[in-house]
């Protein structure tokens, strides 16, 4: 049953770069909020730095918004991260001749995301790798209809090697060539 059934976990939205993002963005927002009320009630609420001494109209109402800025990205940030968006698993099974994208989305009617494809409707295992200011490293499952579904997650990019000794493992279980995209 094992060799016929192969499931691989996808971690999602809790991964170290959002809890650190979440925190320094929760950290900086409190901090340019605090600036902003220390520059109107002329009090200085950081222990760290005299804002009091700033002007509130403009500099300490700047001060707040982007306070506030800061403050809502965090807070989505964590919703994501307790939600666990875009956690699940790829599941692919011989048996049954279907391959199965499971993710977890935002509260709602498509709360589970499931996508089936059968293994006629396959064409290859692709590979995508882009380097520069913004690298992608992802592995896609190439449909005959020319659409190419993302099974990796959006997070670090993993090594060369490592990516390509997955597609590879995956194209052998699949039995299906392996191509560049």
């Amino acid at each position: 049953m094992e060799q016929e059934i192969r499931q691989d976990l996808i971690l999602g939205s809790r991964c170290f770069s959002n809890y650190f993002w979440a925190i320094f963005l929760f950290i900086g927002g409190l901090g340019f909020i605090l600036a902003g009320f220390s520059s109107y009630f002329n009090v200085n609420f950081l222990p760290f730095a005299n804002p009091s001494e700033l002007v509130f109209i403009p500099q300490g109402l700047v001060m707040i918004f982007y306070g506030m800025l800061s403050f809502s990205f965090s807070t989505y940030i964590f919703i994501t991260i307790i939600l666990d968006i875009g956690s699940g698993y790829n599941e692919y099974n011989r048996l049954e001749n279907l391959v199965k994208i499971v993710r977890k989305g935002f509260p709602g009617k498509n709360r589970q995301i499931l996508l089936t494809y059968p293994f006629t409707n396959i064409r290859s295992i692709g590979i995508k790798i882009t380097e520069g200011l913004n690298p992608t490293r992802s592995i896609y499952l190439c449909l005959k209809d020319k659409r190419n579904i993302p099974l990796t997650p959006a997070q670090e990019p993993i090594s060369i090697s490592d990516l390509e000794t997955k597609a590879a493992d995956l194209a052998k279980f699949l039995e299906l060539k392996l191509e560049n995209l």
